[in-house]
């Protein structure tokens, strides 16, 4: 039998010979029979594929798959349409840092990894949001005397520690005047000198200053420790209490658990979010910190997938990162420098004032930022970096100019010997009489200062300036800096959000611990510093602070190299990180209650 009379059979079709012999109606009444009879009709369904060709079934499959699709999507589309992607509670993250705790302790800590646990598990009576700006955070609001003296600072009500007693003034009386307390050998007692305390009530509590602050609200942001956990451990104890490595705090995250290895390092640091926190309660459930040694360790360990986000990457390890693809690089900006610091006691040819102009024509910033940071960086001119706290103003700039360079040192009597004044090699090194222009150049052992210390040289080589260049390990050079045993030095400074310049610039900070690094000596200058903390506007104290500025510009007391960015390279799973600008890299857990990982669809 052909296939068309296959077809015909099975949809009742009689043939021409039936149609001839009168048996058309026959075909028909059985044809309505197969139709109301629901075994008939599973039977002619069976016969459909042995009647059509592959093609024809995979055309049909396609059609009837289509239609099903179509159903189902319908209502998704819709569904999709209608509602809209929010943050849930719910999942985990992990990080690796640098570094390992020591005292994760408001009053004592020191390492990256011991601020990042103190910003996690502890918090204060203000701190800074996403754009920089200071907010209340403990405090729920405040009021400042008419002579500007008086701070009255208004608290929460219930909020609780971690191990769930309240949280009053007593205990933020406790923690200040344990700072206060020189026995207790916190580095945060030099906020708080001449600052006296009242307590009006239980949630009300006034700051007596002896004299006008205009940055004060910062140090309100200091981590407010219990008064019940730590007022009966004696000055002697207070760094080697079982609380600086298993903290309770009232922040965000509680400390869960500690992981050491065989040798008793600390490799990981569990936290669970805190459910009672007093503000927005925290999205991500559990947060898990690994420490590693140094910044390649930390690399070659994300390498191994064995966290999601990296606390810090510098430009260089950036590039030896596998599977970027997976992550998210923030570029946040912070107000921290750069430069070269000059000690005029230490070398005569730099304290002459045109040696220092013809070394800043001399220096390429630009190529710093693009040659060392891979670009992620903006170099600067001045000590208050102007793209974060001076948005519109115009400075003083020593633009690169290697020709005006070496104009100005051939006006003042310095000449190459060999070859020719105005060209340079390994024997063209500047003379005046007898006196060689050779000078020495001190920095971290660490790669980027490093590499930036080899660029200086060899920028200044093409201008007959010889550099020898002294790279020394953390605790030398902590040392050098002390005794300010250098010629020139290559470090950076960090200022607050709310730049106060006074213990780096003021000339009563020239010796240690002061960190006037380049014994800046100028009394216009100190007054500027002087009255600007004193002004508590904002507009007209960043007014005197850049007069001061400008002073600083025109006296060279240094070259002011660039700001690089903070590089937070995390998942692409994590959301809510919206940082603009932080005072340091454990700021960008500010407000990481408001991170989040899981998500759920509501209506909108």
């Amino acid at each position: 039998m052909d296939k068309q009379r296959q077809l015909d059979d099975f949809f009742g079709i009689p043939s021409p010979e039936e149609n001839k012999n009168g048996t058309s109606n026959k075909k028909t009444s059985g044809l309505k029979e197969v139709l109301n009879g629901k075994n008939k009709i599973l039977t002619k369904l069976n016969l459909l594929p042995k009647v059509l060709s592959n093609k024809e079934r995979y055309l049909i499959l396609a059609f009837l798959f289509l239609i099903t699709g179509s159903i189902i999507a319908i209502p998704i589309t819709s569904y999709l349409h209608l509602t809209m992607p929010v943050a849930a509670k719910g999942g985990q993250i992990s990080e690796g840092v640098v570094g390992e705790p020591r005292h994760v302790n408001p009053l004592l800590y020191q390492t990256d990894a011991d601020r990042d646990l103190v910003k996690l598990i502890y918090s204060g009576l203000f701190k800074y949001n996403e754009d920089g700006k200071l907010v209340p955070d403990l405090a729920k609001s405040y009021e400042i005397s008419p002579d500007e003296l008086n701070y009255t600072v208004y608290l929460r009500e219930n909020i609780f520690w971690h191990d769930g007693k309240p949280l009053t003034v007593d205990d933020i009386i406790f923690t200040v005047r344990t700072a206060q307390n020189t026995d207790y050998g916190s580095m945060q007692r030099i906020n708080w000198q001449g600052v006296e305390l009242e307590k009006a009530n239980d949630h009300t509590l006034i700051f007596k200053l002896k004299n006008k602050y205009a940055q004060f609200l910062n140090n309100l942001t200091l981590p407010i420790m219990p008064q019940h956990l730590w007022e009966n451990i004696r000055p002697i104890n207070f760094a080697l209490s079982e609380l600086n490595l298993k903290p309770i705090g009232s922040g965000p995250y509680m400390f869960k658990k500690i992981q050491k290895d065989s040798s008793g390092r600390i490799r990981l640091y569990e936290l669970t979010a805190n459910q009672d926190f007093y503000s927005q309660e925290p999205f991500i459930e559990k947060i898990q910190l690994k420490f590693y040694e140094s910044e390649d360790a930390l690399v070659e360990a994300f390498n191994r997938s064995e966290f999601d986000n990296l606390s810090f990457i510098s430009s260089k390890n950036l590039n030896k990162i596998k599977f970027k693809q997976r992550l998210d690089t923030e570029e946040t900006r912070m107000p921290r420098y750069f430069g070269l610091f000059f000690n005029q006691n230490q070398s005569k040819a730099l304290s002459d004032k045109n040696i220092r102009l013809a070394l800043a024509h001399a220096t390429n910033k630009e190529a710093l930022v693009n040659n060392v940071l891979d670009g992620n960086g903006v170099a600067i001119d001045s000590p208050m970096i102007d793209a974060v706290f001076f948005s519109e103003q115009e400075t003083k700039k020593y633009d690169y100019n290697k020709d005006l360079a070496k104009e100005t040192l051939d006006k003042n009597g310095w000449n190459q010997n060999d070859p020719p004044a105005g060209e340079a090699g390994e024997n063209g090194i500047r003379i005046k009489g007898e006196e060689k222009l050779s000078i020495k150049l001190t920095t971290s052992t660490w790669p980027e200062l490093a590499e930036v210390a080899k660029q200086i040289k060899d920028q200044w080589l093409e201008i007959g300036v010889d550099v020898q260049i002294e790279m020394l390990p953390t605790p030398e050079l902590q040392q050098t800096i002390k005794e300010r045993d250098y010629q020139i030095l290559l470090f950076g400074e960090i200022l607050n959000l709310d730049p106060d310049p006074f213990s780096l610039w003021h000339s009563s900070q020239k010796k240690d611990p002061g960190l006037n690094l380049a014994l800046y000596d100028n009394k216009s200058a100190d007054t500027l510093l002087e009255d600007a903390r004193k002004t508590i506007a904002p507009t007209e104290r960043m007014k005197k602070y850049q007069e001061f500025q400008n002073l600083i510009i025109e006296d060279i007391p240094a070259i002011f190299l660039y700001s690089p960015y903070y590089l937070y390279a995390h998942s692409k799973k994590l959301k809510g990180v919206e940082n603009k600008i932080i005072a340091m890299p454990s700021d960008r857990l500010l407000n990481i209650e408001k991170w989040y990982v899981e998500t759920k669809r509501v209506w909108k």
